[in-house]
């Protein structure tokens, strides 16, 4: 941490936001874009940046709109202690005026349509108040406006904000944001374009976290299963939609069947329709559908496909209404054959199971009680109990967890066919402490605050009154409390804006351990530096919320600098449901984009960083959970451990890029991660590596007595001897012992040709290592001018479970994902590709000694077979990019040139070869913080 000229402190990350601002500004910008993680002192930015502009006499007034009430008020406390006079009156009168954005977008219900009924400007639309502090901002001369939290613009005020700047062309606009703009829609994108122009400064929260301002953490899951009732009710409802699932197999199932229906759509297609690489691209949906349909065998594999992770894995529920809305459209609706009907209901009667419903038009999303089952389960709260319990029993006294639900109280009832299965308040924060309160050894001092109650154990409630008596008596004389069935309230003439501070206080003294709310009121804006963790049992999945939930536990605690903070995720799965992975699905909504530290160290996106072997493609079997759960809570026990994977203080890139992991199915069939094979197997010919140090450089002379010396016997460890008639020098090399026998020179040259023979029989038998095999693809891509760097910045690593991870180096994203999906397309099972090539295969199979004596003399051996890759897509669009391929290929496997699949033996090879696994590996394409 450093400190200004005038003696502020300012951490690294807002010394460079700054001084990106200040370059701004000196340049003519009149809008900048700012995007720091919550935490990393965003405040401190905009304060900083304003205090100098006024200083210098760029501006003459501040105004600050944010998003609720506690943010706007922490702008006004932190302005006061740096010195700058601040306010939060609508008149400007200060020279920062903080405001929330609701006191600009306070609208005129009565103004939203003209005398004609059409739409009106949203500045036309202002309520009076709105529209006099639009005329204040445009009064007071040169004026900074800044725009905190930026991302709700976005969502509610951005067309509203987009008008008042154009009413403001000559203010300064700075908009500070958690939200990273990868995480932005299309449109957003488009906005913040508008609004901002280009990012002036953005950082990570990993970078934040390395650099020791943030605190180092872990995220977690807690995996259940429906509670038994509500098992009961989930199979029952699964009938209707599998009946459906399984009659789409019947070919007497309408006038045109739906297998009949997927193959004429995708493998049959018409000479006129797009290719698939463009069927991809504008109805992705239904592409990844139909691949999943293929890999489970009951669809051919459309011309130009590749089958990558994401379509290894069954259809799920959502995979089979996107194909049956394509028939319905295209086939059943349009139909007048009577044998439609009863399949059109059948449809229509079947997808509401599954939460969506057919109209006329074709199948729309519906509700989906299935969903609510899921997302409310009795099994969450049960759980979070137990994590709690775990918690407390790994840091005692030292224990400040947060709780968080979506809501306090369900506000709509119940469907009627979930009564009895769920309870009214399921996924509530009341539901949330009451299984607290209620769970053995559980935890008697927790308090739930929300907008409208304080509520949580008698005699808790009544510590928390004698903790506020200590600084407001009079407050706390007229606080009472409450008896109530489960737990009770402390009541009185206070509101969310006195007890929020009071509770909070109260919790990071000690005075309770858990605190369980809302996200509402205790995410955004809310600051608690004591917080050891999160449990989220909330349903939003947006990035915004996401980031802002996990950044309140992130913040850096004074009292506990070794802080480490545990962040925890639940999820229901039921399995055999077709929707059962919804809540999986959630989970990894939520940690998509979000970056993580994984049990190996590597920062990675996604739920690798929760377990590597996750998949965000389908949850782990029920069988596991137990043993995940149990192995989550081994990992939050040791936060020494976690600390020390972040590095923290060590060099970064601050960049994403992309890894692809390798696992193998079974053993032996790759390679090792580091130096490539000593050979080269070519066609009848074994071609050495330099420095292989257990096999000759050249081949062995074929006559009797012949000795090593100079440069081949420094190389291969044999020590240089004079050899008398009739003698030869042999070395055991693997033990470096030099041994001197006499025996015939013709015995002895026949037991060297065989041993050598041996070993190079072994070295070709080798499979092709991670190393020559990335290699070849790196280097491919390097020559066909794809890639800028080549296999020399290649990284190769090896994880605690034998899997691999292959990376490029000191490349952009775009580069190091073109790499990983070249790598990936190259070891997977043949779908059909453009162009394929082989390797040649040796195996160790018994060879008779005058095979092996000719093999070590010569070098020569006959391949035992062929097998088959596919070339990168990428590298398929013509001949010479192949042929470039091709030669890098060569030089890392060995093996023949690439085969167009278009020719009379590339089709027959591409027939014979279509499903064939190369390697049998598993792969996964996953992006890495470097």
């Amino acid at each position: 941490m450093t400190t200004d000229a005038d003696g502020f402190e300012l951490r690294t990350h807002q010394r460079r936001a700054l001084t990106g601002l200040d370059a701004a500004w000196r340049a003519g910008r009149r809008r900048c874009w700012v995007v720091l993680p919550p935490g990393a002192g965003k405040t401190l930015v905009g304060l900083e940046s304003a205090r100098l502009l006024l200083a210098g006499r760029q501006v003459e007034r501040v105004a600050v709109l944010s998003p609720n009430t506690a943010i706007q008020g922490q702008w006004v406390r932190q302005a006061e202690t740096i010195g700058l006079e601040a306010g939060d009156d609508r008149s400007l009168s200060a020279a920062l005026t903080s405001l929330t954005y609701q006191s600009l977008a306070v609208f005129d219900p009565d103004a939203e349509t003209d005398e004609d009924g059409h739409g009106t400007p949203l500045i036309s639309r202002l309520h009076e108040n709105g529209r006099l502090l639009i005329k204040q901002l445009q009064e007071a001369g040169p004026v900074l406006l800044i725009l905190d939290e930026c991302h709700h613009l976005l969502e509610v005020w951005g067309r509203l904000l987009a008008e008042l700047l154009d009413l403001l062309p000559q203010a300064r606009v700075l908009g500070l944001t958690a939200t990273p703009p990868a995480a932005l829609t299309r449109g957003e994108a488009a906005l913040v374009a508008e609004l901002f122009g280009p990012i002036v400064f953005e950082t990570s929260i990993p970078a934040v976290v390395r650099e020791g301002d943030l605190a180092p953490f872990a995220e977690l899951v807690w995996l259940t299963e429906p509670t038994p009732t509500e098992q009961d009710w989930l199979a029952e409802s699964a009938e209707r939609f599998a009946e459906l699932v399984t009659g789409l197999s019947d070919p007497a199932y309408g006038s045109v069947p739906f297998l009949t229906w997927l193959e004429r759509r995708f493998v049959q297609r018409a000479g006129d329709a797009p290719g698939w690489e463009a069927l991809a691209r504008s109805e992705p949906a239904l592409a990844l559908a139909a691949l999943r349909v293929h890999h489970a065998g009951l669809l051919a594999l459309p011309d130009g496909a590749v089958i990558a992770e994401e379509h290894r894995r069954d259809p799920t529920a959502d995979d089979w209404v996107v194909l049956i809305d394509d028939w319905v459209k295209g086939a059943l609706l349009a139909s007048h054959d009577p044998a439609d009907a009863p399949v059109l209901a059948g449809i229509r009667r079947a997808l509401p199971s599954v939460g969506y419903v057919l109209t006329k038009r074709g199948v729309r999303r519906g509700r989906s009680p299935v969903d609510r089952v899921l997302a409310r389960s009795e099994s969450k709260v049960v759980a979070a109990a137990q994590i709690v319990y775990h918690e407390r029993l790994a840091l005692g006294d030292g224990l400040r967890l947060l709780v968080l639900c979506d809501h306090e109280r369900a506000s709509a009832t119940l469907p009627a066919d979930l009564d009895g299965v769920l309870s009214e308040q399921a996924g509530s924060a009341h539901a949330a402490l009451s299984a607290l309160l209620a769970d053995v050894g559980g935890s008697p001092d927790a308090v739930l605050v929300t907008g409208t109650t304080v509520a949580g154990a008698p005699a808790t409630l009544a510590a928390l009154r004698d903790h506020i008596a200590a600084t407001d008596a009079a407050l706390a004389a007229r606080l009472a409390v409450e008896d109530g069935a489960d737990y009770g309230r402390l009541v009185g003439p206070w509101t969310s804006r006195t007890w929020v501070g009071h509770v909070t206080r109260f919790f990071e003294a000690g005075g309770c351990h858990v605190l369980v709310g809302t996200r509402g009121l205790l995410g955004e804006g809310w600051d608690a530096r004591r917080i050891t963790g999160i449990v989220d049992l909330t349903a939003v999945t947006t990035a915004t919320a996401v980031v802002q939930t996990r950044g309140r536990a992130l913040r850096i605690d004074p009292a506990n600098p070794a802080k480490v903070a545990i962040n925890w995720s639940l999820a229901c799965v039921a399995a055999g449901h077709p929707r059962g992975d919804n809540d999986w699905q959630r989970l990894v909504r939520k940690h998509d984009g979000y970056f993580g530290v994984d049990d190996d160290g590597t920062v990675v996106d996604g739920v690798g960083h929760i377990d590597a072997a996750f998949s965000p493609y389908l949850p782990p079997p029920a069988t596991e959970f137990e043993a995940l759960n149990a192995r989550m809570l081994v990992r939050a026990e040791d936060r020494d451990a976690i600390r020390a994977r972040w590095r923290i203080g060590e060099p970064y890139d601050d960049a994403p890029t992309r890894t692809v992991r390798i696992r193998p199915d079974r053993p032996g069939r790759l390679g090792t991660a580091g130096d490539p094979r000593p050979v080269v197997v070519r066609e009848g010919a074994l071609e050495v590596r330099s420095g292989a140090p257990h096999l000759r450089p050249s081949r062995i002379a074929a006559t009797a007595g012949w000795t090593l010396t100079g440069t081949a016997a420094a190389g291969w460890g044999v020590a240089a001897a004079a050899a008398s008639p009739g003698l030869a020098v042999a070395s055991t090399a693997l033990t470096g012992l030099a041994l001197v026998t006499a025996v015939p020179a013709t015995v002895w040259r026949g037991r060297a040709l065989r041993a050598e023979g041996r070993r190079r029989v072994a070295a070709a038998a080798e499979p092709p290592s991670v190393t020559q095999l990335a290699g070849a693809v790196a280097d491919g891509l390097h020559a066909a001018g794809r890639l800028p760097v080549g296999a020399d910045r290649l990284r190769v690593e090896v994880d605690r479970s034998g899997t691999y991870r292959v990376r490029l180096a000191e490349v952009a994203e775009p580069h190091a994902a073109l790499f990983a999906s070249a790598l990936d397309e190259v070891l997977a099972p043949l779908a059909s590709p453009r162009y394929i090539i082989s390797r040649w295969v040796v195996t160790d199979r018994e060879r008779t000694g005058h095979e092996l004596a000719r093999i070590g003399a010569t070098g020569r051996i006959a391949p035992d077979g062929e097998v088959w890759h596919a070339v990168p897509s990428v590298l398929a669009g013509n001949a010479q990019e192949a042929e470039q391929f091709g030669r890098a290929w060569d030089h890392w496997i060995g093996g023949g040139a690439p085969l167009y699949t278009g020719s009379p033996r590339g089709s027959g090879v591409l027939a014979a070869q279509r499903g064939a696994d190369p390697l049998a590996v598993t792969t996964m394409i996953r992006r890495q913080w470097s």
